[in-house]
């Protein structure tokens, strides 16, 4: 991978994660640095699921992908913010 590619990887995670995060209702109380990681990961797997069902490379924005990215992204900082808050929480 290319110093590029993984840039263009943190930038994706990142509004990735960002946006997954907003579909979340509540406050999460996870830091920003787990965000990327999450949209990171929501992105590599949602494009892995868009390529299995042949919706990732379409003529124009592939719309189906962003949205299986954005709500693998919310399910994992929901999950993530469930277990960091109970993790994380002053007793």
């Amino acid at each position: 991978m290319t110093v590029g590619g993984i840039i263009s990887a943190l930038i994706v995670g990142a509004i990735i994660g960002a946006l997954g995060r907003l579909v979340v209702p509540g406050r999460q109380n996870i830091p920003i640095w787990l965000t990327i990681v999450i949209g990171i990961v929501a992105a590599l797997i949602g494009t892995a699921i868009a390529r299995a069902v042949g919706v990732a490379n379409t003529s124009g924005i592939d719309w189906l992908e962003i949205v299986i990215q954005v709500v693998l992204a919310a399910v994992g900082v929901w999950a993530v913010a469930g277990f960091w808050g109970r993790r994380h929480s002053v007793h």
